[in-house]
């Protein structure tokens, strides 16, 4: 018989608010397309408006959808259970 393993309970996180989703989203949004335009607005500068644009969303959305916003989650989650767990001392 194999011992059985305990894991630790985990506090369930509820999903954002509105208000913490779009501050989240501007955490990620801003930053990535500031950082995008500096290393890249020289060479985008011949390109037209919506060209420009395109070239920078296509580059920004995958870094905040898969790279930043699931960081931005688990910072999140972290400060809200440490919350619970701090109020509950």
């Amino acid at each position: 018989m194999s011992p059985e393993r305990t894991t630790p309970q985990r506090t369930p996180v509820p999903p954002p608010s509105k208000h913490q989703l779009a501050v989240m989203i501007w955490l990620a949004v801003f930053p990535t397309l500031v950082a995008l335009n500096l290393v890249l607005g020289g060479s985008l500068d011949g390109l037209p408006a919506v060209a420009r644009t395109f070239v920078l969303v296509t580059i920004a959305v995958p870094i905040v959808i898969y790279g930043l916003m699931p960081q931005l989650h688990r910072l999140r989650a972290r400060l809200v259970t440490g919350r619970a767990q701090s109020s509950r001392s």
